[in-house]
């Protein structure tokens, strides 16, 4: 049996996926986000998704990867900088229990291991990690950023060949 961390973060609404692999079946641990409060400063916001990271991590540890979607650089360097900053939070609390990001995947890639479309929309990789975690289909994600958290480490999974396609 082996554990694996799940991150598809933003400023925002940050989504965190744990999936557990027995037998070359994965299954749904948690799915969670964190909503910050836009009316806050960024600093305050940071801090909020580095103690909710913390929390998260001493609750649901240990994992054998962590592994994160990246973020393709946009021309507005602010939305760069929320981004980084919120990958920032997240790293301190890795650190602090002695973890790192393992692997870090580029969405397309993750929309086409799992659907077959490098621009599926996010309701379509829902459908698919919903098909892979052998969930209802009706099970509802709290929100995209969970099932996207549940889809980096399913395209991971398969990448590796420890679940199959």
């Amino acid at each position: 049996m082996a554990r694996y961390l799940g991150l598809d973060l933003s400023l925002s609404s940050p989504g965190f996926a744990v999936v557990e692999v027995r037998n070359r079946q994965a299954s749904l641990l948690t799915a969670t986000h964190v909503k910050t409060d836009a009316k806050e400063g960024r600093a305050q916001r940071y801090e909020v998704i580095e103690a909710f990271t913390l929390l998260f991590l001493r609750e649901h540890k240990p994992f054998d990867a962590i592994i994160r979607e990246s973020y393709p650089p946009d021309r507005r360097v602010d939305t760069n900088a929320t981004i980084f900053g919120a990958w920032s939070a997240v790293d301190r609390a890795l650190g602090r229990y002695g973890y790192a990001v393992d692997e870090i995947l580029v969405p397309s890639t993750i929309k086409k291991t799992l659907t077959g479309d490098g621009k599926a929309d996010k309701a379509k990789v829902a459908d698919s990690v919903r098909k892979y975690l052998r969930l209802p289909d009706d099970y509802a994600f709290g929100t995209d950023d969970e099932s996207d958290a549940a889809a980096v480490v399913l395209a991971w999974l398969i990448r590796e060949g420890m679940i199959d396609k």
